[in-house]
């Protein structure tokens, strides 16, 4: 587990791929409300943005030209003070190989790759070891996202038996998705990192419902980093609805400070994830 001295990373999930301003005016869809976002998040303390694009009528889409378009217009608010990662989530509508497809015509910074969706069976194995060994040499970030405590046994299978061209990996432990409610609590967290589990040197936590702050701040403080946002919450600490996702992150990031950690900016998340 990593040293709790590190600095701790505060990653933003701005929109995600099903919510729409019906359930929150501020969520960001578009290319600038995406970039504008980006910017408050930045100032806030975030030092990466996890984005999703939508198609015409606002729903999940995967499209290498949606996501160049909202890169650029991120980058041209953020520079590289902020790494811009893009989903590839198949929320149902994609297979596979539609996914690894969208993945490798982007060649975005970065990208999260959920394991239970890119390799269903044990037959997506070798074209999983294939896309990974393609990402290190595009030198594209990967951020491996694990929904049940048991794929971390599985991911570190794959480790073992050099499927994975890393060292380690990076990867976020996700709360709360699969609970009545979908509701999350700081406990949720342990069977992930209990003693019987393999061991990852980057590892962060998403937390869906209104514990997400308590949630993510429980996870820096036992040495992971922070993923907050209107994807999987809208709701401050004090249960009170955030009027932005900026808010969001800086209640988390006043949270670590009065704990006495300190924030990861870009380039320090960055050759974190480089040096793996």
């Amino acid at each position: 587990m990593s040293d709790v001295e590190q600095p701790t990373a505060i990653c933003v999930a701005p929109n995600g791929g099903r919510l729409s301003k019906v359930e929150h005016p501020a969520v960001p869809l578009g290319p600038f409300e995406l970039a504008r976002t980006a910017q408050e998040c930045l100032d806030a303390g975030a030092c990466l943005i996890h984005v999703h694009v939508r198609d015409q009528d606002g729903g999940h889409l995967l499209d290498a030209s949606a996501y160049r378009e909202v890169m650029q217009a991120i980058g041209e608010v953020v520079g590289d003070e902020m790494i811009v990662q893009v989903t590839s989530e198949a929320l149902g509508r994609y297979t596979p190989e539609q996914q690894i497809a969208v993945i490798k015509e982007t060649r975005p910074q970065a990208v999260s790759l959920a394991l239970r969706e890119l390799v269903p069976t044990q037959a997506h194995e070798s074209r999983f070891a294939s896309l990974l060994s393609w990402i290190r040499a595009e030198e594209i970030l990967p951020q491996v996202i694990l929904y049940d405590p048991d794929e971390t046994f599985r991911l570190n299978e794959y480790h073992r038996r050099g499927l994975i061209p890393w060292n380690d990996v990076p990867v976020l432990f996700v709360l709360g998705r699969y609970t009545p409610g979908q509701k999350s609590r700081p406990a949720d967290l342990l069977p992930f990192i209990d003693a019987a589990k393999p061991r990852f040197a980057h590892w962060s936590v998403c937390a869906f419902g209104e514990r997400e702050t308590a949630c993510v701040i429980a996870a820096a403080l036992l040495g992971g980093h922070t993923r907050v946002g209107f994807e999987n919450n809208r709701r401050l600490a004090d249960g009170k609805l955030a009027k932005s996702n900026a808010e969001l992150v800086v209640g988390v990031a006043k949270a670590l400070q009065e704990v006495g950690l300190r924030r990861a900016g870009a380039a320090e998340l960055r050759q974190a994830w480089q040096d793996l």
